[in-house]
């Protein structure tokens, strides 16, 4: 028992200090291996997140091209057949060539009156086609990045992702479907409405304006502007925007249940959300300059578009009479297809647009 407790007190220090070296060690390796842990873990959330990138990259470039090969060419194509419908000039053109040809068909006040309304309605004509082409496009690239937001969500939920909540509903593909199928909205229920508005500012706007009046480039932009300005100021602020979708969106909701004749509306709850937040993102702030930006450079295009078909003449200046019938041929180069229309390469290529678009969608998928 003595040597026992003689050899405590010699060796106690000892043991003291060899065990809080391997107390201090133990603490060691524990904070070592929940360090590695925790990096393993952050290594894991990397390349979770980079799947998940991945994923959102890959979603968001398919809608993408849907709407650059679909989307958008049916919707121009189908307003521009709607229009031509709603809108035709061929009468008032084929009157006016027969008084040519038969100068006692027509009184003079008579060929005043067809040139007086074919100097409106052609004007109007070309606008509505500005003004849609313009819009549409715009309003289609909204469409693409909120579905798109939309899908990187369902990514992320498919790969287990905890940040949603345990009832979060999916988009499936009818509400997809439906989603970019609103784009013709424009042309089966606002045109008419779209139309009028533009005629009323056309006819303010050209009602001084007489047929021996010369217009050259500064002229015609000055004036193109006018009616746009005009147009866009009447109503509301956001009056427009009910010409692209509807105020409800459950009222489209009934228009596609009829259309399809079927008397029992699915469950458009997602279908109800997404449009929900394009309207929001059309009454902003941010869209209005976007859209500001887009007609002044689809107007210079415009104008640029008829100095070169006028073989560089309207830099001079023409009677408005001669200028009309060019103003009546720029319908088709502006409801062009997407992959030969000018006026959208040259709004996607605006820096402005590009920034917005690319901030929408970076706010929107975080």
């Amino acid at each position: 028992m003595l040597s026992l407790r003689d050899f405590w007190r010699r060796h106690r220090r000892k043991f003291f200090v060899a065990t809080g070296v391997l107390g201090c060690g133990y603490i060691l390796y524990k904070l070592y291996d929940s360090q590695r842990r925790l990096a393993e873990l952050e290594r894991q959330q990397r390349e979770h997140d980079e799947v998940i990138k991945a994923q959102m990259e890959a979603h968001f470039e398919k809608v993408q091209r849907i709407a650059d090969a679909t989307t958008l060419p049916h919707a121009i194509h189908y307003l521009s057949n709607r229009l031509e419908e709603e809108l035709a000039l061929s009468q008032l053109t084929d009157k006016l060539m027969r008084g040519k040809e038969q100068p006692s068909s027509l009184s003079p006040s008579e060929k005043l009156e067809l040139w007086d309304r074919l100097k409106i309605l052609s004007f109007t004509k070309m606008m509505v086609s500005l003004w849609s082409v313009t819009m549409l496009s715009l309003y289609i690239r909204v469409q693409v990045d909120i579905l798109g937001r939309h899908l990187y969500i369902d990514t992320a939920r498919g790969l287990g992702s905890s940040q949603l909540p345990d009832d979060y509903d999916f988009i499936d593909r009818d509400d997809q479907q439906n989603f970019l199928a609103s784009a013709d909205f424009l042309a089966n229920f606002g045109l008419q409405a779209l139309i009028s508005n533009i005629q009323a500012a056309a006819t303010k706007v050209m009602k001084g304006k007489q047929l021996k009046d010369f217009f050259d480039t500064g002229v015609l932009h000055e004036t193109l502007m006018q009616i746009l300005e005009m147009f866009m100021s009447m109503g509301s602020p956001h009056q427009w925007v009910d010409f692209l979708m509807p105020a409800d969106a459950r009222f489209y909701k009934l228009a596609a249940a009829s259309c399809h004749e079927n008397p029992n509306l699915p469950d458009v709850t997602k279908f109800d959300q997404l449009m929900n937040e394009t309207r929001a993102v059309l009454l902003s702030a941010e869209y209005s300059s976007v859209v500001d930006i887009s007609f002044k450079a689809a107007v210079n295009a415009l104008v640029d578009e008829m100095t070169i078909q006028s073989g560089g003449s309207l830099m001079t200046g023409m009677p408005l009479a001669k200028l009309i019938p060019r103003v009546i041929q720029m319908r088709s180069s502006l409801l062009d297809e997407p992959s030969k229309n000018r006026f959208i390469q040259v709004i996607r290529s605006i820096p402005e647009v590009q920034l917005f678009f690319t901030l929408l969608y970076a706010n929107m998928s975080t």
